[in-house]
């Protein structure tokens, strides 16, 4: 209790009126009329009956007072549980680097449903999200505000939720992919899909370089290159390599002519790294990724000790309520 001296100093207080009234009670004496020949009243059963039920009735209106002083003296001394927190800070870093071309956008959407269900399993981690085809997007700088990251993949899986085949489409669905997409198309019409460009752009979206955190990335593509990028998808795992990151991979792409060369490609560079390499449905790829950026905890950071009091009325209210009912209903009951 935030004030706990005030529950004795209530009780006390109620204590002395009602001694204060039993004695001003006493000292007026009692209001009684004599009547001739009726002490054989006293030995009736019936009579009997009803002092016993009075004295218990007032024995209980007592307790019901006292139950209803002593949880009311316990309201006004404020019940509170008080809880020391320090919380652990996780020096983890994670960016999430997600293939938009149009070979992946039919993808994308069960691939940010991977991402979300890593996200459900992080605490502390800093998480960013990039996309890319021939340039790259930031969808939203590394960040622990988990409620934005939830938000952000949410509307990420409704924009990349369309159908390029369709013949028939929404206009307001277009809109949506477009607006996402904006940023991650150049006027180079001839190229598209630069893996390792994009994969060079997420290891520079770490930031912090002097501190000792753990980064990751978690790379989600068809690896189906079109033109010339700056950076081979094997230069740009060695310049993640460098700067102390790794890369894991989550493979996805329909099936074509170039697909099993492509797959062999990126699970070659990905594992040559010490990353982790999974096809993008496959169900053991959540657990296995999260075992390992724990496994690559750098250091945690103990934050500041906080003092939390939290109110805790429903403890005595209760009582308080049944205390007052039970007074109320015993004395409508003598009375009558």
């Amino acid at each position: 209790m935030v004030t706990p001296w005030l529950v004795p100093l209530l009780l006390a207080v109620v204590a002395l009126a009602a001694l204060t009234g039993w004695l001003v009670r006493r000292a007026r004496g009692p209001a009684v009329t004599f009547v001739a020949n009726s002490a054989y009243l006293r030995r009736l059963p019936g009579y009997r009956r009803r002092a016993r039920l009075l004295r218990g009735g007032l024995a209980l209106a007592a307790g019901a007072l006292a139950l209803s002083a002593v949880a009311a003296a316990s309201l006004a001394a404020r019940p509170v549980d008080r809880d020391v927190r320090s919380e652990v800070l996780a020096t983890r870093d994670i960016v999430l680097c997600l293939d938009v071309s149009g070979s992946m956008i039919e993808l994308d959407s069960e691939i940010l449903a991977t991402f979300a269900e890593l996200v459900q399993e992080f605490e502390g981690e800093r998480i960013a999200l990039s996309v890319f085809n021939n340039t790259s997007r930031t969808v939203f700088p590394l960040t622990d505000d988990y409620a934005l990251v939830e938000e952000e993949l949410a509307a990420a899986a409704t924009a990349l939720d369309f159908d390029l085949d369709a013949w028939v489409f929404d206009p307001e669905a277009l809109q949506r992919l477009e607006a996402f997409l904006a940023g991650t198309v150049s006027l180079d019409a001839e190229a598209s899909s630069l893996v390792g460009d994009g994969l060079a752009t997420c290891a520079l979206a770490f930031d912090e370089t002097g501190t000792e955190r753990s980064r990751s990335i978690i790379l989600a593509t068809d690896n189906l290159v079109l033109g010339t990028p700056i950076y081979t998808l094997e230069e740009a795992r060695a310049l993640a390599t460098e700067r102390g990151i790794t890369v894991h991979g989550l493979y996805a792409s329909m099936t074509d002519s170039a697909s099993a060369a492509a797959r062999a490609e990126m699970q070659e560079v990905v594992t040559s790294g010490g990353g982790l390499f999974y096809q993008a449905d496959d169900p053991a790829a959540v657990d296995g990724i999260i075992a390992d950026i724990d496994a690559r905890q750098a250091v945690e950071l103990a934050g500041t000790p906080e003092a939390v009091v939290t109110d805790r009325p429903e403890r005595w209210f209760g009582w308080l309520v049944a205390g007052l009912a039970a007074l109320l209903l015993l004395v409508w009951r003598l009375r009558a």
